[in-house]
């Protein structure tokens, strides 16, 4: 039979989920009851579905997500601000497709980031390119590539990808160039990519923890217009989680 240089022209070619599933298939007698067509459609899917999850596996390596976070996991306790209709619904990532943007604010430790990961690991389970940006060190970054020359490079994957998150906007104060910085980005994006935006300042204080004013109006059309609001509430999840475990540790000793 001819059963292992197929194999291994199939696994020289990279073509090894179908040599697995063809000799997958060699093991059960059964399978001998099937068309050829409905075999080869079986070793074909099992191909194609391996190459699916190599590509999600690639999207979430290059998000370089915060966190490890999922919908799956967020926690809709009253008392929260999350909304459970409202969550599943952005979960259909209708918001990526027509290019809209949310704006998830809270106190420290609400959960923002865990929530901005969340969707945006959504995304790259349905196929969209998504990428994860702190905002501070992302505008440090900017200014020493536009010193040394890096610049394009480092801008392009943040205004190409299609969903991008900011997290942290505005923990500290925006100088101009920062602005104009943030602006370019925005700019960029604006009607025609998605972007997810933290910031522990309400949506209406932004406006004023920008140096300038002209600057932040623009800056602001571009991300509050079309953008979806999340406003996260109650006691830090890190405070929690911390007390949580002391008692855990007090009780096993």
């Amino acid at each position: 039979m001819l059963t292992q240089p197929t194999i291994e022209k199939l696994n020289f070619m990279k073509l090894t989920a179908m040599a697995r599933a063809f000799a997958d298939q060699l093991q059960f007698p059964d399978m001998a009851r099937l068309s050829f067509e409905e075999r080869f459609g079986l070793i074909v899917d099992y191909q194609m579905t391996d190459l699916e999850n190599r590509r999600m596996h690639s999207r979430l390596k290059n998000a370089k997500l915060r966190l490890s976070a999922s919908l799956e996991d967020l926690d809709f306790k009253q008392g929260r601000g999350i909304d459970r209709s409202t969550v599943m619904s952005l979960a259909l990532n209708q918001w990526v497709k027509s290019h809209h943007n949310i704006l998830v604010t809270g106190p420290t430790g609400a959960g923002k980031s865990y929530l901005a990961c969340a969707l945006a690991q959504k995304a790259c389970r349905d196929g969209y390119t998504t990428l994860y940006q702190r905002v501070p060190r992302l505008l440090q970054e900017i200014a020493v590539s536009r010193l040394d020359g890096r610049y394009n490079k480092l801008i392009a994957p943040i205004t190409k990808c299609e969903v991008l998150i900011l997290d942290d906007l505005l923990i500290s104060p925006l100088t101009r160039d920062e602005q104009r910085e943030l602006l370019e980005i925005v700019e960029e994006r604006y009607d025609r990519k998605a972007t997810v935006v933290t910031s522990q300042l309400p949506v209406k204080a932004w406006h004023n923890a920008m140096q300038d004013q002209t600057l932040a109006d623009a800056i602001l059309d571009r991300l509050v217009h079309n953008a979806y609001k999340l406003e996260l509430k109650g006691e830090s999840m890190r405070k929690k989680r911390s007390m949580l475990d002391q008692k855990t540790e007090t009780v096993a000793e």
